[in-house]
């Protein structure tokens, strides 16, 4: 009753160039073989594209898949079989077409299409096209078979106490996530298109009411406005939507957690979703989020905030410690205590290398390694762990290195692993300090952190000030800031993102 279509390189004629502008759109023929000839000139000689031609009430007809993208037992049961039992009757291709559409199919995603465009868009993504001869337009039914990973724990973000899942890499999975969540019609899920050759799907995902609609259109104008040709994952998308403000502090964040990106789009945030990656991008991102997680809102205050305070510590550790022991170390060596300062003296003098140096020397090969666990498979880490200790005690055994500098490198190592958001750009901060606390001493140290602070306050996320709600000060948002107050205290203020001081994303002077 219908066979299945190969394609040579030889059925497909000569092209020109298309043109450098947006090219206009070609209306599907109402001739079924103009259509079929446009589409294997398209595909060429790509194997996957099925096409299985079949006649209906007498009329040749065809139905248009890709192989791989679909569920060969639901494109059999309930789009093969249906079409092939309608009995003949009188009625015309359009009509004909018409009852197929109504009556007889059984996808519940079913759509009308005019265009050729729009056409080999969706047989690409899943769906399964209905061509009659003599009718202008096709129906389609989405019938996605493609394989997917199952909802697994989100590896980069683990939890004691809360949800399990994590987002996959299937855009409509992920969206249903949200709505288990959230289930409010306010929730609005709105369908992009990223990548002029991938036409990747990129779903915003915002709370109306809360979310600024200036914020929204700015948001909106950036992905239509996208220079890509593919959009393989939501870091494509990302340094579109950051400010051109030089900067290594994001301002755009990423998330595996459905649960912490409805926290977000609850206080006035867009999350957007991209087809293929199972990182969602929240914006705006404030400064003082990478010290908050979700567990804080699981646990009682007065430990969610002593954890809060002991991340801020352990910024500061992370990113000044080396360069301060340095600048005391190689300027300032009166400062030690006495017993540290002869812990220092001895080790001084049974390495070869400067301070300097040797700080950078094993804070680099501390990052090689680093960097070699993460690309390792499976026990990476532990591999990296195990070099490190190994590394280190015969670097200090050999007289490459001394003990007090393996110590420094173990603090501030162990302290920037608590705020993983912040990893890349401590790391390369302080290199910058170990440089600056070896030539300047302590005042190049001061120097640094006055051009880091002014540096971070300069940032602005698309109206709204980076440093937000600490500078400009916005009293009631403190409340989440360094500690966690209580959940009543919480919902009595109802935080949005678009009412701190400073921020020129409110649209009438209203709370939402």
């Amino acid at each position: 009753m219908f066979h299945k279509t190969n394609f040579r390189a030889d059925s497909r004629p000569n092209q020109a160039q298309p043109p450098s502008g947006p090219a206009p759109a070609t209306p599907i023929s109402a001739s079924l073989i103009d259509n079929l000839v446009y589409l294997r000139a398209q595909f060429g000689i790509s194997s996957d594209l099925m096409i299985r031609e079949i006649h209906l009430c007498g009329y040749p007809a065809a139905v248009i898949t890709m192989e791989g993208m679909v569920n060969r037992h639901i494109l059999a049961d309930a789009i093969l079989l249906p079409i092939t039992e309608i009995k003949a009757g009188k009625r015309t291709p359009a009509e004909l077409m018409a009852y197929i559409r109504d009556d007889v199919l059984g996808s519940g995603d079913m759509l009308q299409v005019q265009t050729m465009e729009e056409l080999v868009n969706l047989i690409t993504s899943g769906f399964a096209a209905i061509a009659i001869d003599g009718v202008g337009f096709m129906i389609l039914g989405g019938i996605q078979g493609f394989a997917v990973r199952g909802v697994s724990e989100p590896a980069s973000e683990v939890m004691i106490r809360g949800s399990r899942e994590g987002f996959t890499e299937v855009i409509r999975i992920n969206l249903s996530m949200l709505r288990r969540r959230l289930k409010t019609p306010d929730l609005i899920f709105e369908m992009m298109k990223a990548g002029k050759t991938s036409n990747t799907d990129v779903c915003l995902c915002y709370m109306r009411g809360r979310v600024s609609e200036k914020l929204l259109r700015s948001v909106r104008q950036k992905i239509e406005n996208l220079p890509l040709d593919v959009v393989l994952d939501s870091g494509y998308i990302q340094p579109f939507l950051e400010n051109k403000h030089l900067s290594i502090f994001t301002s755009v964040n990423t998330t595996e957690r459905p649960d912490t990106l409805c926290g977000k789009i609850c206080e006035g945030r867009i999350g957007i979703l991209v087809d293929g990656t199972p990182f969602a991008l929240i914006v705006p991102y404030l400064f003082a989020e990478n010290f908050q997680a979700m567990d804080d809102y699981t646990m009682p205050p007065y430990y969610a905030s002593f954890l809060r305070i002991l991340k801020y510590i352990a910024f500061f550790v992370s990113l000044l410690l080396p360069g301060l022991y340095v600048a005391v170390g190689t300027h300032h060596p009166e400062m030690f205590p006495p017993v540290l300062l002869l812990s220092y003296l001895n080790a001084d003098h049974t390495t070869p290398f400067p301070l300097t140096f040797e700080a950078l020397l094993i804070h680099f090969l501390f990052e090689i390694m680093r960097e070699a666990g993460l690309r390792f498979p499976r026990a990476g880490h532990a591999v990296s762990i195990v070099g490190a200790l190994v590394i280190g005690q015969a670097a200090v055994e050999a007289g490459l290195v001394g003990a007090p500098m393996v110590i420094i490198l173990a603090l501030t190592a162990i302290s920037s692993f608590i705020l993983p958001s912040l990893y890349a750009p401590i790391a390369i901060l302080r290199f910058v300090f170990i440089l600056l606390g070896g030539a300047l001493g302590l005042y190049g140290i001061l120097l640094g952190v006055t051009l880091l602070l002014c540096s971070i306050c300069a940032i602005d996320i698309l109206g709204i000030p980076y440093t937000a709600p600490v500078t400009p000060l916005t009293f009631k948002a403190l409340k989440d800031v360094v500690i966690r107050a209580d959940w009543r205290q919480l919902w009595k203020d109802k935080f949005r993102v678009q009412n701190v001081k400073g921020s020129n994303l409110r649209d009438d002077g209203k709370e939402p």
